[in-house]
C-alpha cells in the first residue's frame, strides 16, 4: 500500500512568518500536533510540532515567534508514492510520528503514525516504528 493510500490530503499549512499563536491555535482547534510550514510557492520548508513551540519557544520565554523561528527545517518527508512499510521504518529511524508527504516539493498531505496503525496490515510495522521512537525517559 502507498503513502498517498493512507495520508490526509488537503492539509492546511503555515508561512514561515506565521505566528506560533496562530500556530497553536490552529492545533488546538483542529486536533494536530504538527503543522506543516510551507514557502509562497506550497514547497514544504519545515514543520512545526507541539514539542517544537514548548522547547524553542515557552521553555526560553520567547514572548513573540514565528513558524521561522521554532520550525524544524532539516524536513523528513515521503513522496506520495512511498510505500507504507519504507514510511513506518522512516518514521522509526528519525524519530518521529508525522510524515509530511510531498510531490515536486509541494506539499500534497501528511502520514501520521495513527494513519499507518488503522491499517490491520501494519499493525506490526507502526508498532515496531513507534517503540523505536518513544524511548523512556526520567525528571531528576
Amino acid at each position: 500500500m502507498k503513502v498517498k493510500d493512507l495520508m490526509t490530503s488537503n492539509v492546511l499549512y503555515a508561512k514561515p512568518d506565521t505566528s506560533l499563536e496562530e500556530i497553536a491555535q490552529y492545533m488546538k482547534q483542529h486536533d494536530v500536533g504538527s503543522i506543516p510550514v510551507c514557502n509562497d510557492n506550497g514547497e514544504a520548508v519545515g514543520i512545526v510540532t507541539d514539542r517544537d513551540i514548548v522547547l524553542r519557544a515557552v521553555s526560553s520565554g520567547v514572548q513573540k515567534a514565528t513558524a521561522r523561528d521554532v520550525m524544524s527545517s532539516n524536513l523528513v518527508y515521503a513522496d506520495s508514492n512511498t510505500n507504507a512499510h519504507e514510511a513506518a521504518n522512516l518514521m522509526a529511524k528519525n524519530q518521529i510520528r508525522r510524515l509530511p508527504v510531498v510531490e515536486n516539493n509541494k506539499l500534497v498531505g501528511m502520514l501520521a503514525m495513527a494513519d499507518i496503525a488503522r491499517k490491520n496490515i501494519y499493525v506490526d510495522e507502526a508498532g515496531d516504528a513507534l517503540s523505536a521512537i518513544s524511548k523512556p525517559g526520567h525528571f531528576s
